[in-house]
């Protein structure tokens, strides 16, 4: 019946909010044309059938990363394990700052706001603990997707420690557990009880803030201010009642004294600053309205800092938002400390407070997700925005995402620019024109500046240009024995097909191409290029082939070199091998191993010939592909 109340009061929320509006209800769960899904429950088929960029859906998919106890604790180490190693190579001895955007979190250590916990799905820490306990302590141990203080219970005494451990032991060793392991109960964890919290009138109580992920893409976080819950009875460390001991709705309505004191369970944040200002102001040297100022920047850092343990690990898609209810602590030394942090939390109304607050923070996110959405479908600036009321902005990744974006941009215009003078200064057409004097590269100026030597013991990489040559396929001037080729766009055969590499220069565009025959004379090609060369490109060719395979440039045409595939694979061939001149642009690393494979002896090619080998260039036969070999891909 509770829950049943509860989702009466979200839906009426909901149906008020769309009517304003002007919107309409779908009852059917099943229709994929809507607008807004207020996701109470996850479901596979919700988030397969969404449509980024045109819908919005409440509950990121995997936010148990940061809403489950387990996600929530690992990742708060892991986040504090890298920023720890960073700060070390940094050598920050106090910590440093972390740059989101256009604000600045100081990272905390972990023990300054989580209270000491240990997981007991892992066998290590498990034993860790039963080792770490004494009778003195009390610990709570909570399951760890469980919410509204369900399947929770006090470690007070060896007894009840021996009895977890019995439990956890059997749950381990049972065979139908290891067979089907998700019949396994929850895992839990066990955390360390704040013995000596902060008493509001005598009474145990906790605060519920709020973090709105009101977009994903890009993230926009903000902070929002929520309610203080009270127990109905005063508080006892060593009471057996855990309405005692939590302070939720859930609990606080087992409680007989519920129903009289249903008003006093829920306080204003205006009332608690109130109270705290009256009571422990001058007594503890707190500042004036300590809890909108001091507290409130706390749960701010905190929030954030587990914001960016999993920021990297949410799914993102245009449309997710999300509403997390944050549950924080505060002991009699005024330290803050987190709780747990829930998914889906409660926003019923069932007593006056919560009749003001929550439908103030239900409109709101949906004010503030609407607008984001809008604006970055539009591709449109985040700030300023027009709906924002209560809630705090924590974080705009639109600010750094905008730069990072304009980098990329200036990225992608440096790379066109570089590809653009390389083909100019690569181009036949081209060599000629005069280059433009670059300006001489300004130095840094400094007072005291000093010239570093290089270190002696340092090996240097010469850079060889690579000449323009020519890239034949064998079988494009030879006739005997022809070979079906094996190679594919993108890919090199394994079949140790063979290549001519010649050196080449760039004739007039005026001119005719010719190519040299084995008896010396000269015949029109005009699908090639000329493969003769002066001194100097000859030069070139050949110190380039020495440096390149390992091996000796041929004195005639008769003795071309024949690369076989894999040296091919080493010039990265980022295109089919055709019949006739490739140029290559990127320059290979050395091979080792010398070429043992012989050449084809050349023949003069004739028009029949050529054609026949450019036919067999051209296509598979079906029988051949599955030969294709991806290693050059």
């Amino acid at each position: 019946k509770l829950l049943q109340r509860m989702l009466f009061a979200i839906c009426l929320l909901l149906i008020i909010y769309c009517r304003s509006k002007g919107w309409q209800r779908i009852h059917d769960n099943k229709r994929e044309d809507y607008k807004l899904k207020w996701c109470e429950t996850k479901n596979r088929e919700t988030y397969y059938n969404f449509k980024e960029g045109e819908q919005l859906l409440y509950q990121i998919p995997n936010n148990k990363v940061l809403t489950t106890k387990i996600g929530l604790l690992s990742n708060l180490r892991e986040y504090e394990r890298v920023m720890n190693k960073i700060s070390k190579n940094l050598n920050h001895k106090k910590g440093f700052l972390v740059y989101v955007g256009w604000f600045s979190h100081r990272i905390l250590k972990m023990e300054d706001f989580f209270p000491e916990s240990f997981r007991m799905d892992i066998k290590d820490e498990r034993e860790a603990f039963f080792d770490l306990y004494k009778d003195t302590q009390i610990w709570i141990c909570k399951p760890t997707c469980s919410n509204q203080g369900r399947g929770i219970f006090l470690l007070k005494n060896q007894v009840g420690v021996n009895s977890l451990r019995a439990k956890l032991q059997s749950i381990e060793e049972d065979p139908l557990y290891k067979k089907v392991p998700y019949k396994a109960p929850q895992a839990r964890i066990v955390q360390r009880y704040i013995q000596r919290p902060l008493l509001l009138e005598g009474k145990k109580f906790d605060v519920r803030s709020y973090l709105l992920i009101a977009c994903t893409v890009p993230y926009v976080l903000f902070f929002g201010h929520g309610y203080v819950r009270l127990t109905c009875t005063h508080y006892d460390a060593t009471s057996d009642d855990l309405t005692a001991h939590l302070t939720n709705q859930y609990m606080q309505k087992k409680n007989p004294l519920y129903s009289q004191l249903k008003e006093e369970t829920v306080w204003r944040m205006e009332r608690f600053n109130s109270y705290i200002n009256d009571k422990f102001r001058q007594a503890k040297g707190l500042p004036k309205d300590w809890v909108f100022t001091a507290f409130t920047k706390r749960m701010q850092q905190i929030m954030m800092q587990c914001f960016l343990a999993v920021k990297s690990k949410l799914e993102c898609k245009l449309g997710y938002f999300d509403l997390i209810g944050c549950d924080f602590l505060i002991d009699e030394d005024f330290k803050v400390w987190l709780l747990e942090m829930n998914a889906n939390p409660a926003l019923h109304t069932n007593c006056a407070v919560l009749q003001d607050v929550i439908p103030t923070v239900v409109n709101e996110t949906l004010d503030l997700a609407f607008e984001i959405f809008n604006k970055s479908v539009k591709g449109q600036r985040i700030l300023p925005l027009q709906t924002r009321g209560h809630f705090v902005l924590l974080h705009n990744g639109d600010a750094s995402e905008t730069g990072l974006r304009a980098s990329k941009t200036r990225t992608t215009l440096s790379l066109s620019r570089n590809q653009r003078s390389f083909t100019e200064s690569t181009s036949p057409f081209t060599r000629n024109q005069p280059k433009v004097a670059e300006k001489p590269s300004k130095k840094p100026s400094g007072f005291g500046e000093k010239t570093i030597p290089p270190p002696e013991m340092v090996s240097q990489r010469t850079v060889l240009t690579m000449p323009q040559v020519q890239l034949t396929d064998i079988h494009s001037v030879s006739t005997c024995h022809p070979i079906k080729p094996m190679v594919q766009s993108g890919q090199v055969s394994s079949s140790c097909n063979q290549y001519i590499i010649r050196p080449v220069i760039f004739a007039e565009p005026s001119s005719q191409a010719k190519h040299r025959t084995d008896d010396g004379s000269d015949k029109d090609m005009l699908s090639a290029i000329l493969p003769t060369a002066t001194a100097s490109k000859e030069h070139a060719y050949r110190v380039w082939l020495q440096k390149t395979f390992r091996i000796k440039s041929p004195t005639t045409t008769k003795d071309d070199v024949a690369l076989i595939s894999s040296q091919m694979a080493s010039l990265h061939l980022q295109s089919k091998v055709s019949v006739g001149t490739t140029s290559l642009e990127s320059q290979s690393n050395p091979l080792c191993q010398p070429l043992t494979h012989p050449t084809a002896q050349e023949t003069p090619l004739t028009n029949d010939s050529k054609a026949g080998a450019a036919s067999q260039c051209a296509e598979l036969p079906p029988d051949d592909k599955k030969k294709v070999s991806h290693r050059g891909s």
